[in-house]
């Protein structure tokens, strides 16, 4: 099936019920309105009529919006491997989507206010606010509009998106869902960390999926001075090239600091995706450990005494 055949079809079953509706009321407003003016509560029937019309419109484009939204996402799948553009495309259809439904809801109902004389002012203010995005008409109203403003700055500029991995407050997990109020960020032992989408605008954060999923792990091992390294490195490339989890893009063994006691050996290895990294990460360390500690024991860190020994004897 042709994307623009999924778009058209999601946005009709969307819009179906909806347009059932909004049709015979269509018809009925047009019966209405040409009825004399002296037939028995026709004002009251014209205005209940208007109404439920106005009803069954916002219905109708909240629909077409939800379905066009979803027909756009079902049209770009995230499940293969590199989905970088798909997860682009559904953060943006999702974010512009839920602002837009925001905007055709007040509108909705402003004009529905307008159609009774006592509260014309009160919709006519809702109206205005709606178009302008953001003009606060109360301090009750501000957060709201701050949040539709942080949805749209998030959908256009996109720090982050559907399926971002993101280290936010010490926390690592993924976007499982941006709302039109907050993201929830799926951490790695399966909680959910709620954060409100203004903070994303306003702190820093990291995204590790920023330009594509692809990452680099270390693994460091702190060993005795007698270790060889050219035998860890040969070992551990070995290690490496067997692991399903590697790219095949970054693979380094360097010996990249030194204390007093011991020396610092770093293994520096790629995968496509930081759950692979991990993976990977956790095989070498325990492989290297056990290669260690069964071929060259005198290699793990060790405290001498020989000094202190002589010094006794003396």
């Amino acid at each position: 099936m042709t994307r623009q055949s999924l778009i058209m079809r999601s946005t009709l079953d969307r819009t179906e019920r909806a347009a059932a509706v909004t049709l015979p009321l269509l018809a009925m407003q047009v019966v209405f309105g040409s009825a004399p003016d002296t037939l028995p509560s026709i004002g009251f029937v014209r205005h209940s009529a208007g109404l439920l019309l106005i009803a069954a419109v916002t219905w109708l484009l909240l629909g077409a919006i939800r379905g066009l939204a979803d027909g756009v996402i079902e049209s770009n799948p995230r499940s293969v491997e590199q989905n970088l553009q798909a997860r682009r495309i559904e953060t943006q259809t999702r974010v512009l989507s839920r602002s837009a439904m925001v905007v055709v809801l007040i509108a909705g109902i402003s004009i529905g206010l307008m159609t009774f004389p006592g509260a014309r002012q009160l919709g006519a203010s809702l109206l205005a606010s709606a178009g302008v995005l953001g003009l606060v008409a109360g301090l009750a109203a501000r957060p709201i509009f701050s949040n539709l403003i942080a949805g749209v700055q998030l959908a256009l500029a996109q720090p982050i998106r559907i399926d971002d991995v993101l280290i936010v407050k010490g926390e690592w997990g993924r976007v499982e869902e941006i709302t039109g109020s907050y993201v929830v960020l799926r951490i790695w032992d399966e909680r959910r960390l709620i954060v409100p989408l203004q903070w994303f605008i306003e702190n820093p954060f990291e995204n590790w999926t920023r330009t594509g999923s692809e990452i680099l792990g270390t693994v460091f091992l702190y060993l005795d001075y007698s270790a060889p390294v050219e035998a860890i490195r040969a070992e551990a490339k070995r290690v490496v090239e067997a692991a399903p989890e590697w790219d095949r893009r970054v693979f380094a063994v360097q010996v990249t600091d030194t204390t007093e006691r011991t020396m610092q050996v770093r293994i520096l290895v790629s995968a496509g995706n930081s759950g692979k990294a991990f993976d990977l990460r956790c095989r070498i360390r325990e492989h290297m450990v056990g290669f260690l500690s069964r071929e060259y024991p005198q290699a793990l860190p060790t405290l001498r005494f020989e000094e202190a020994r002589e010094l006794q004897a003396a």
